[in-house]
């Protein structure tokens, strides 16, 4: 199916929607090639020679041609290509020293009861965020995993300056005014509703993306593929579109956490209108590619995001 059980970049407005909706074979790849190159017995099997022509003969596989196929499959793992494992593995660390130090030095500030711990808090949930935005991809969807399933630049640079823009908030408002302007009978329950809203938040899409398996997708497809699926169980019994459901929860629990007021109202306008746009996209592509069983789908499922049905 496409990403209607998706991710928080990417664009799916009515006006990209390709006029096809017939089953299209995937595009492929020299890496796609060699992969199934490999598993079907090398260049000279009688498969691939029967797809390269039906009037020849299938001849025994050769040692050297398996190879070949081996040596063009392995690139795409090479540093600089897609598949990069270096270029995972050094994420992947960086991703841990981030989210340990900032955990360990918010610990600290809150210990010490220096209201700027938010500003370390809040690049903690961002680093849990984007190693788990990797990490289910890679457990669910594995032959989809790869360097840009961080998501650290697929958001484009608008996630980037708000995610800047709350930070800086964050420490120049605790900084200059570090005792709180409201109540603390209104702070605290403020304080805790933005946590549980991260946690919550962060388990839905996480739940969602696992669930939806290989048919998860980081990136709408605008083209229904042949094994897409429309998923209906789990968590996507409840709520058509758990994933943006859970980020759209998870951003603005992150401003509540950080007592950023610009911050939130600006979160809340851009991701609902984000969102919007959006499943509008995606749900008349849905609606084309798998028709009454979509509609009869949408009836009894809702979204969960205000004023989005």
């Amino acid at each position: 199916m496409t990403s209607e059980n998706g991710s928080a970049n990417g664009s799916a407005h009515p006006s990209d929607i390709e006029n096809s909706t017939t089953w299209t074979p995937p595009r492929t790849s020299i890496f796609n090639e060699a992969a199934t190159l490999i598993n079907r017995g090398g260049l000279g099997s009688s498969t691939h020679s029967q797809m390269q022509t039906n009037s020849q003969s299938s001849t025994p596989s050769q040692p050297q041609e398996l190879n070949a196929a081996l040596d063009i499959y392995e690139k795409q793992f090479l540093p600089g290509q897609p598949k990069s494992l270096s270029g995972i593995a050094i994420r992947s660390f960086i991703l841990g020293l981030v989210l340990s130090s900032t955990l360990f030095l918010s610990a600290f500030l809150l210990y010490t009861n220096h209201p700027i711990w938010r500003a370390p808090f809040f690049i903690t949930t961002l680093s849990l965020f984007h190693f788990l935005e990797f990490y289910t991809t890679a457990r669910a969807n594995t032959p989809s995993a790869r360097i840009s399933s961080f998501l650290f630049s697929s958001n484009g640079s608008a996630y980037t300056i708000a995610h800047t823009t709350s930070f800086l908030e964050t420490l120049l408002s605790h900084y200059f005014l570090p005792a709180s302007i409201l109540p603390t009978y209104i702070h605290y329950p403020i304080l805790t509703l933005g946590l549980a809203m991260v946690i919550i938040g962060q388990i839905v899409r996480a739940v969602a993306m696992l669930t939806a398996g290989t048919n998860f997708s980081h990136v709408v497809k605008h083209t229904k593929a042949q094994s897409h699926q429309l998923v209906t169980t789990g968590i996507y019994s409840v709520f058509r579109h758990p994933s943006y459901f859970g980020f759209f929860w998870w951003g603005l629990g992150t401003q509540l956490v950080c007592g950023n007021v610009l911050s939130l109202l600006g979160y809340a306008a851009v991701l609902w209108k984000f969102f919007a746009s959006r499943i509008s996209g995606e749900e008349e592509l849905l609606v084309r590619f798998f028709g009454d069983e979509y509609r009869d789908y949408r009836q009894r499922t809702r979204v969960g995001i205000p004023f989005i049905k």
